[in-house]
């Protein structure tokens, strides 16, 4: 029998049962022929203890879900530990915390025991229904832009099961999702991100606003006007406001009028009350159109702020997360393209009629 195959031997038991006795240790340069960890020796009682401690941080809790002594936990955490040559937790008087690796580890090695648990199962009963796709969308863009695309997708692929969740959350919403249209700055991470649009706002407001303010400048219009707030996460009530104020050069007082949670909220309350909001002209571009709303004046700007698709790059092996994002990728590119042609045919019409 040649080297490689005696150490390979040493690491897997009886029925391929992880040993974690034949691990190497700690600073060992290599693992198998290549130096790389394969799937032949990936350690995976190993890994479900570390997802257990991870999850609860915890060997006693982790040890109890799994059923398993507290000693033997360790020693597979241990064993782990040594593979991979860097700890994984933490281990202070106050309790365990992961470290960076750890960090790393732990979503992947959850999701993955998560789909070979669900996929077993499935195949196991032919008759059980696979999971359904979880995605969050915020609820501004699911009232008003995203729910045709849903029922479209969905007749489309009906044997695709959907759970829609929203919340007013900016950023990434905590939870266990397959994948989140988030609202949010441009940043960079560790997840797959797909720009769906970025926002372009102008104050907005009913025509029966407007009639009484027909004349004003817009610095005059707004600081005369009751301004409608939408609220972000831990952002002062203003924030768009001011921010929108900045960008026009303009005085504005941005403290006072109503707050909303969402956009969605605060449009329907200028159309059917008073007052003007800063509102996505994209997004409410139907409203417009309809004369329900009117942008008395043509100052559009960027806040900064976009709509995001994001989720984890090893989820896109699962046909239902892949397909889904082809299709809201697709949709939401011809519907801006849509909405771009129309701008530029009023903005000519605008034009011709001077």
């Amino acid at each position: 029998m040649e080297l490689t195959q005696i150490k390979e031997t040493r690491i897997f038991g009886r029925a391929g049962i992880f040993r974690p006795g034949g691990l190497p240790r700690t600073g060992a340069t290599t693992i198998g022929p290549n130096g790389l960890i394969n799937r032949r020796w990936l350690p995976l009682n190993a890994l479900r203890a570390f997802e257990a401690v991870g999850r609860y941080l915890s060997f006693t809790a982790g040890a109890q879900a799994l059923t398993v002594t507290q000693s033997a936990m360790s020693r597979h955490v241990s064993s782990l530990e040594d593979l991979i040559g860097k700890p994984l937790f933490e281990r202070s008087a106050s309790g365990l915390k992961l470290t960076p690796a750890g960090e790393v580890l732990l979503p992947v090695v959850s999701k993955c025991l998560d789909r070979m648990e669900q996929t077993l199962n499935v195949v196991r009963n032919q008759d059980m229904e696979s999971r359904p796709l979880r995605v969050h969308i915020p609820p501004s863009l699911l009232y008003q832009t995203a729910l045709p695309l849903i029922h479209g997708f969905r007749r489309e692929h009906p044997e695709i099961r959907i759970d829609v969740s929203t919340s007013n959350a900016t950023g990434a919403p905590p939870g266990n999702l397959d994948m989140a249209i988030v609202f949010d700055r441009p940043n960079v991470g560790d997840m797959v991100t797909d720009l769906l649009w970025m926002v372009r706002v102008a104050p907005l407001c009913s025509p029966a606003t407007w009639e009484q303010h027909k004349g004003k400048s817009l610095e005059e219009f707004l600081n005369s006007a009751e301004l409608l707030h939408v609220k972000l996460d831990n952002e002062p009530r203003g924030l768009l406001w001011s921010s929108y104020a900045d960008q026009q050069r303009l005085t504005l007082n941005c403290t006072d009028g109503l707050a909303f949670d969402t956009a969605f909220s605060a449009v329907r309350y200028a159309i059917g009350a008073s007052g003007v909001v800063l509102a996505d002209i994209d997004m409410f571009g139907p409203e417009i159109a309809a004369g329900n709303l009117v942008m008395p004046y043509d100052a559009v700007a960027g806040d900064g702020y976009g709509y995001y698709l994001k989720l984890h790059a090893e989820d896109l092996s699962d046909p239902a997360i892949y397909l889904f994002r082809e299709w809201i990728i697709r949709h939401f590119a011809r519907q801006r393209g849509q909405e771009e042609t129309a701008e530029a045919e009023h903005k000519a019409q605008i034009m011709a009629k001077a």
